[in-house]
């Protein structure tokens, strides 16, 4: 998009996070620190990239991610440094394998609309939790909303779960991502929706 720096968006999914619920910047004081994670420098700049400003160097958003969620994920034991953090959320990544996923089910990025509820209905099949689907919205003029992230949710024992709101709340995990002008929201299931092979492809 326009707004953004995305000079070579990958052509698969990737990671934006793994965050506590309700919680951010936890512990101000401990402060990111690459060399914790050296060894996972290379699954990292794979599977967890800076999509939106790919010029810049990835360990800003690392440390952002870090600062801001994992100070507060940290106070589970199994997540509770830097280099668990981040190598819990690869081997989490690595495990759910989306995109292998969505093709073994059909889905395939390109020029083809799906209805939403195929896409759920997809993914609850195959991991036995319905995951939280947003989009972009349509741009005015156009007809489909464009498929933009997909969370799982965890038990803290890091267990798949649904990702339903329980009652009480409203939302279990609230999206601080912002493309462009427009903002992720959970998608519609009465819009066609697009899944964009790049991001360049689709105007």
């Amino acid at each position: 998009m326009s707004a953004n720096d995305c000079q070579h968006p990958p052509e698969y999914w990737t990671i934006h996070g793994l965050w506590p619920d309700k919680a951010e910047d936890c512990n101000r004081t401990w402060h990111f620190n690459v060399t914790e994670i050296k060894d996972l420098l290379s699954d990292m700049r794979q599977c967890w990239p800076d999509v939106l400003h790919s010029s810049l160097n990835c360990t800003h958003f690392w440390k952002h991610e870090w600062e801001k969620h994992g100070t507060c994920a940290a106070t589970l034991q199994v997540l509770n440094s830097q280099k668990k953090y981040f190598g819990k959320a690869l081997e989490l990544y690595k495990h759910l394998d989306l995109n292998s996923c969505l093709l073994k089910a059909g889905i395939k990025p390109g020029s083809s609309y799906y209805q939403m509820t195929a896409i759920k209905e997809a993914l609850t099949r195959f991991y036995g939790v319905t995951p939280k689907i947003q989009c972009l919205p349509p741009e005015e003029g156009e007809k489909a909303q464009t498929i933009g992230q997909i969370e799982f949710c965890f038990s803290k024992e890091l267990q798949l779960r649904n990702c339903t709101a329980l009652k009480g709340e409203s939302d279990p995990v609230q999206v601080d991502l912002r493309l462009g002008t427009r903002e992720l929201s959970v998608c519609s299931d009465a819009l066609p929706t697009y899944y964009p092979s790049q991001v360049q492809d689709h105007k």
